[in-house]
């Protein structure tokens, strides 16, 4: 995923129910690619029947996540989406990078 001031890649699964709750894993590293604009990058994700959550990056930095997304029932769900953004501030909307969604049986490909 890319956007101006940011960039971010990594990969994803849907764990087995029953394993690891069942939720949505992702691991990705978020770079703050302008790190002179002053804006924080940020990932959001959803899972089907849930709202966004989303998991601040560091200013000026590249970190890595390794989050599973997941509630007692996630584990019946069958869709995810995921996206990075540049928070902007409140004056100016956040830039983001394509949503990307994925469906629990791309999963049984990979």
């Amino acid at each position: 995923m890319e956007t101006p001031g940011l960039t971010a890649g990594g990969d994803y699964k849907w764990e087995p129910r029953g394993q690891n709750h069942g939720g949505f894993h992702f691991k990705l590293t978020l770079t703050d690619a302008d790190p002179a604009d002053g804006h924080n990058v940020y990932v959001e994700t959803k899972v089907e029947g849930y709202s966004w959550s989303r998991i601040y990056g560091v200013q000026r930095k590249s970190v890595r996540l390794d989050k599973v997304i997941y509630d007692g029932a996630a584990q019946y769900t069958n869709e995810a989406w995921l996206r990075a953004c540049r928070d902007r501030g409140s004056l100016r909307p956040d830039n983001c990078a394509q949503t990307l969604r994925y469906h629990r049986s791309d999963a049984a490909r990979r």
